[in-house]
């Protein structure tokens, strides 16, 4: 894969973007984002949202590169494709190139069915599908961090269309939930995100047990610990691409959010949720995607130090223990489904296999070909096919 476009006329490629340089011609020069640690956009026409196509059909293929989850303090300002293209200033910046059009342009974006909810003294985004009386049940959507509700977006219209009603909340302090400063009323804590949860199942009037389809790393998982405390409340889990036993790897990015200082420049980049997706993935996104991806983070810095909080308040191995030993033979008997997708630069498969000879009565193995570590945002049909022969 090739560096960085500009490598050849700056040598801010090279070097931490935390640093404003200085600038002497403005038509040549990079200039860092200071408050996102990235370089500006290279703005385009407007566009809209591809909402049913998804990465397969409209991206190219990475190769090989960004496929070591490994700690790599600058890698995401040359080995990511959808990055070097955000960065990339314009010739003239008043042509498009400031944080003020950045911001006009994707505002309005990836805000596909849904809407803020008031839950305590919470407020949730939360998309909605299907209608309360549809037939064949209610569907809770989970993401993981740093992500956010709408990789399930083509996912939750499908499955309304095949007669399921479908929710997928963005978890408190990611994607266009509330974000409270910590100490503040909500300190990202694993117990705090369940009772959030709880109470916001709630407000949204799910009173009967419904399917939990989880994916993802710390906010992801816990839903599969929830559900471990509430299983009487879930009819059938579907788990894609989770972290799921003690072997798990856990992805550079927390690592870098834990260490002091250097946590909180990592949390402040504005690229941040758009390159561990890619760098997840066989795919790159497409620019329209990470537009949506990287709006909160850019928008705010609240995003960021929300995800550093919960990061740094997570205990893995010992939340990794309870799952794996409580969707064990011995504890769990709901149906499972993992929906795999076997292209996954974070998980490898053999996590999933694991797992599934810890209950091989209840669990079902489904590989999503092509798919990375987020199969609902590369490769949506083959999930919801997975997922309608499973909860059906």
């Amino acid at each position: 894969m090739a560096g960085c476009p500009c490598a050849s006329t700056s040598s801010a490629s090279s070097s931490p973007l935390f640093l404003l340089p200085s600038v002497s011609t403005p038509s040549r020069s990079s200039v860092a984002f200071a408050s996102c640690g990235v370089r500006l956009r290279k703005a385009g026409a407007r566009r809209g949202v591809a909402a049913s196509s998804s990465n397969k059909e409209d991206t190219e293929e990475q190769g090989d590169e960004g496929g070591d989850p490994a700690f790599n303090p600058f890698g995401f300002v040359t080995d990511n494709p959808s990055s070097r293209a955000a960065i990339q200033l314009q010739p003239s910046p008043a042509e498009d190139g400031n944080v003020g059009q950045m911001l006009y342009r994707t505002e309005y974006k990836g805000r596909e069915y849904g809407k803020t909810v008031r839950s305590g003294d919470l407020r949730w985004f939360v998309r909605e599908t299907g209608s309360p009386d549809a037939r064949r049940g209610t569907i809770i959507f989970i993401h993981g961090a740093p992500t956010q509700s709408f990789s399930y977006r083509m996912v939750m219209s499908q499955m309304s269309d095949a007669g399921y009603h479908c929710f997928a909340p963005d978890w408190i302090g990611f994607g266009f939930s509330e974000m409270p400063q910590p100490g503040y009323g909500f300190d990202y804590k694993e117990e705090e995100f369940h009772k959030a949860f709880d109470d916001l199942l709630g407000t949204l009037n799910v009173t009967e047990p419904f399917f939990l389809v989880v994916q993802g790393f710390l906010v992801g998982s816990y839903g599969l610990t929830w559900a471990l405390k509430n299983s009487s409340k879930v009819r059938k889990l579907a788990i894609l691409n989770s972290p799921l036993t003690v072997s798990s790897p856990v992805p550079g990015l927390f690592n870098q959010l834990r260490l002091p200082l250097f946590g909180e420049f990592t949390c402040q980049n504005a690229i941040l949720a758009e390159r561990f997706i890619e760098a997840g993935s066989p795919y790159v996104l497409k620019s329209e995607k990470a537009d949506v991806y990287r709006l909160p983070y850019l928008s705010s810095g609240a995003p960021g130090f929300a995800l550093l909080e919960a990061a740094r308040k997570a205990k893995f191995q010992d939340v990794l223990s309870r799952i794996s030993a409580g969707f064990s033979s011995n504890s769990w008997e709901k149906p499972i489904l993992l929906a795999w997708g076997e292209s996954d630069k974070y998980l490898p498969l053999s996590i999933a296999e694991e797992f599934k000879k810890s209950n091989p009565a209840v669990v079902k193995l489904k590989t999503i070909e092509g798919a990375g570590h987020m199969p609902q945002e590369d490769w949506p049909e083959k999930v919801v096919t997975a997922l309608t022969s499973f909860l059906f």
